[in-house]
């Protein structure tokens, strides 16, 4: 039978979604934490002129963020026409007086550079000096240490190395202590020599013997030295204090402060979910350009179809916040009736959670849940927190239950605080007691979380 082939007009149906400018807005809004918010707002309402930006402290109220209705939003009308036309506030404030601390913390140059170059205007020194100075200041790296070849720097220069060192040792006077170090040895004895040490195991252990001393290897070290495994313990206890990065105790870039993106707090046994939006402007459809709609001037009509193209999307940013701000208040509610036990009673409570339990309890799909809780943090009774930290890994426990991974570590760290310090115990014997407790958990899997938590080995954490 032959195949026929020709050309031909076919109409057929099919559902598909389509990636409209309005949900791609809602998608990016959603997305955005509290900060990125701000600014996406702040950017929008310059390139839209029929937005308005008010940002006039209200007097919060405590409601519920799904009561305002999509029609509501749709209506222009009601939209331009008093308190209507403007986005909620939010039902939670910083302070009683509604004022923001943040706004009142001024932004310096914390830079390591800045604050040696401050310090060394306060010295008396001959101007080469400071010049040399100058140069090892702005050739510090991160950490506080100079890495670069201080013969090549005075050979390009015509500096002597006498100049060099006594410039290099003017700056490893300043603070933080240890900066200007050439090594790690050199900078906790720079440490070490500003606090006033005199022993000379402790100089003579940062010089020679600090590989085996982090590898917990005391008695070792102590017979190399000739001296007792007490004053090498005594010795390690000075050097834990000591700061191995100094030059992190200064940065350059300005402080990135966390706005939390809801509030929970207890009344009553009960616990409260607020979206916070104290910080966002109150938005608003200019006055203007809603005169100019009503208006028959000639000029006027001849406006109408942009000034209603720039209202429409006024509309889609305001509905997308509100959508942002009810799906935000429904995944905050259903974490919070998930992990109620973690609210009461601490971390050891905390209950795996996956993204797809909370998905089905609020019927939205896992990948819009996933972007509601990227980014985001919550303000609770017990800290501050960002949502990913309520979606544990789980472990599988002896009922056949399950517990979390964050709950494990704390009940780990318990452990080895009340552990015997002069016989620690070992990660297998840590692993055989969580399995006498009825947690399943591999050796392997000790230690993973141990390092994690920046606890050292049994050998390390041995004391004599």
């Amino acid at each position: 039978m032959a195949l026929s082939m020709g050309y031909g007009l076919v109409q057929e149906q099919q559902m598909k979604l389509v990636m409209t400018p309005e949900l791609r807005q809602a998608i990016q809004v959603l997305q955005l934490s509290a900060s990125d918010l701000i600014q996406y707002i702040q950017e929008q309402a310059i390139e839209n002129p029929v937005l308005e930006m008010d940002d006039t402290e209200r007097e919060p109220v405590m409601e519920d963020p799904t009561s305002m209705s999509s029609e509501h939003l749709a209506d222009w009308g009601s939209f331009m026409r008093g308190n209507a036309g403007s986005y909620p506030r939010s039902t939670f404030t910083w302070e009683e007086d509604g004022e923001n601390p943040v706004e009142r913390i001024a932004d310096t140059d914390n830079s390591l550079a800045a604050l040696l170059e401050e310090q060394i205007r306060y010295l008396t020194v001959d101007a080469h000096t400071r010049k040399i100075c100058e140069y090892i200041i702005g050739n510090l790296d991160g950490d506080g240490y100079l890495r670069v070849d201080f013969k090549e720097c005075c050979k390009r220069f015509n500096w002597t190395e006498e100049d060099f060192e006594r410039a290099l040792g003017v700056v490893q006077t300043l603070d933080p202590a240890g900066v200007g170090a050439r090594s790690l040895a050199e900078c906790l004895g720079l440490q070490l020599s500003r606090k006033g040490e005199k022993d000379p195991v402790i100089f003579r252990i940062v010089e020679s013997h600090l590989r085996d001393l982090a590898e917990g290897k005391v008695k070792q070290v102590a017979e190399r030295l000739g001296c007792s495994v007490r004053e090498v313990q005594r010795a390690a206890d000075q050097i834990r204090k000591l700061n191995p990065r100094p030059g992190l105790a200064c940065h350059g870039s300005s402080p990135r402060y966390i706005f939390p993106d809801v509030t929970v707090r207890e009344f009553d046994g009960e616990y409260e979910v607020s979206v916070n939006e104290s910080y966002i402007p109150r938005l608003g459809i200019s006055t203007h350009y809603e005169r100019i709609l009503r208006s028959d001037d000639e000029g006027s009509r001849q406006a109408v179809t942009y000034i209603k193209d720039r209202i429409q999307s006024a509309m889609w940013l305001l509905k997308s916040i509100e959508q942002r701000r009810n799906t935000l208040y429904r995944v905050t509610r259903a974490i919070v009736d998930f992990q109620k036990d973690f609210f009461r009673y601490g971390v050891s409570h905390l209950k795996p959670l996956t993204l797809r339990e909370i998905a089905e309890a609020v019927e939205l799909h896992e990948s819009t849940v996933s972007r509601a809780t990227r980014h985001k943090y919550m303000q609770t009774t017990r800290g501050l927190f960002p949502f990913r930290y309520f979606f544990p890994a789980g472990l599988s426990s002896r009922g056949g239950g399950i517990t979390s991974s964050k709950s494990v570590k704390d009940k780990l760290e318990r452990i080895i605080e009340n552990e015997d310090k002069k016989k620690p115990l070992s990660d297998q014997k840590i692993a055989d007691f969580l399995k006498d407790h009825g947690i399943r958990i591999s050796r392997r899997t000790v230690a993973k979380y141990r390092e994690e938590m920046g606890i050292a080995s049994s050998q390390a954490r041995r004391r004599f």
